[in-house]
């Protein structure tokens, strides 16, 4: 256990609800004899995992607990100017949980500024990439406060040990000691590791997906959305103009009525090992097709290519936790230059698991039918090629 610290007098923690945060605010204040405040920031993680969690923060031993609607600002600030610059880590994650953590860092940061604290702290194992993402972010936005991680100081190891850490100091907890899925929730997707997704050579048990439909039991016949966009943010759905928040979420349950949406993937983790972990972004994965047909329909080939080969950077950059960094910034600038070009309509597929985007209209669109025609024109000489 550390060495006790009066220097710090209140923590702000990173708090889910789930059994490692519950456990980090007892072990917070005991070992350095301070209050310790619960942030929860709502990114679309869902009523179930919401309800109840002031409670459960108190009842943890937090002196307070603040909950802030974070989802608009997730889709405005962070999801909506990342699916312009088309990042898609190692070809086929779209980076829900890595898109989300430098905006709870923000506003944890500002929660930790407006209750005067002076440390931060979350419940992230060192096994993980989140931890390195809180921590740059809190690196470039605080580097005044102090940062605690919990699952680096304590000497528990196991989800048994924290259940009977919450025991012995008499707070009632539902978890169990095991738990067949890690799980991470929002609305730009949900993650599930662990249990019988953790090998590479399992074939992932139907329990695992919860947003998308198992691609036998989708409908025979596909259904097609026409997802509309402004300057490359998508503003409307089958011509109804609608809120980021309203947006994806009707495009979470239509495309995952389809099954759209599923990734399997062994990834390369920044930390240094690879993991197996499953996907589902049912919306994001329509708005990534719809937005990619629109680019291909208006944007020249040079810029158009360029953007491609950013894009490869852009989401090693998200991934790795360098949301606030200066390269970040500058390759967001690039793709949001370009996006002027990025208004139109986009007709998209759903079906047996797969989004196509199957028609594609623009006011910006460079595509010119008569000259591009196999059938006999007036504008173009085939001699002068």
């Amino acid at each position: 256990m550390p060495v006790l610290e009066s220097s710090i007098r209140r923590i702000v923690l990173a708090y889910s609800g789930g059994l490692d945060t519950s456990a980090a605010i007892p072990y917070l204040r005991e070992t350095y004899a301070c209050d310790v405040v619960a942030f929860v920031g709502d990114v679309g993680q869902g009523e179930e995992e919401l309800a109840g969690v002031e409670d459960r923060a108190r009842a943890s031993g937090a002196c307070d607990c603040v909950v802030i609607d974070l989802r608009e600002d997730l889709l405005d600030c962070f999801a909506f100017p990342a699916l312009l610059a088309g990042p898609i880590y190692e070809s086929k994650y779209l980076l829900g949980t890595a898109i989300a953590r430098p905006l709870l860092a923000k506003a944890q940061v500002q929660v930790a500024r407006d209750m005067g604290a002076d440390a931060l702290a979350h419940g992230c194992t060192g096994k993980g990439n989140d931890q390195v993402r809180f921590e740059s972010a809190f690196a470039a936005l605080a580097p005044d406060l102090r940062v605690l991680a919990p699952w680096r100081l304590w000497s528990m190891r196991s989800r048994s040990d924290l259940v009977a850490y919450l025991r012995k100091h008499n707070i009632t907890t539902s978890a169990a000691t095991t738990k067949t899925y890690s799980r991470d929730a929002s609305l730009l997707h949900i993650s599930h590791e662990g249990g019988g997704v953790e090998s590479p050579a399992n074939i992932p048990p139907d329990d695992v997906w919860m947003r998308t439909r198992n691609v036998d039991e989708a409908p025979v016949q596909p259904a097609t959305v026409r997802i509309g966009f402004t300057a490359g943010r998508p503003t409307s759905l089958d011509g109804e103009a609608l809120s980021p928040v309203a947006l994806v979420e009707r495009l979470n349950t239509v495309a995952g009525e389809h099954s759209v949406g599923r990734v399997d993937l062994v990834e390369s983790r920044l930390v240094g090992m690879k993991s197996r972990g499953c996907y589902e972004a049912p919306g994001c994965t329509a708005l990534v097709e719809a937005l990619g047909a629109l680019e291909r329909l208006t944007l020249d080939r040079d810029a158009l290519h360029e953007k491609q080969r950013c894009a490869l950077r852009f989401a090693e950059l998200v991934y790795d936790g360098k949301w606030f960094t200066p390269l970040r910034e500058a390759l967001s600038a690039f793709a949001e230059n370009l996006a002027h070009r990025l208004t139109g309509e986009v007709t998209v597929r759903l079906h047996k698991g797969v989004a196509s985007a199957v028609a594609a209209t623009s006011s910006f669109s460079v595509h010119d039918a008569a000259l591009a025609t196999f059938e006999n024109d007036d504008i173009y000489d085939q001699k002068h090629a």
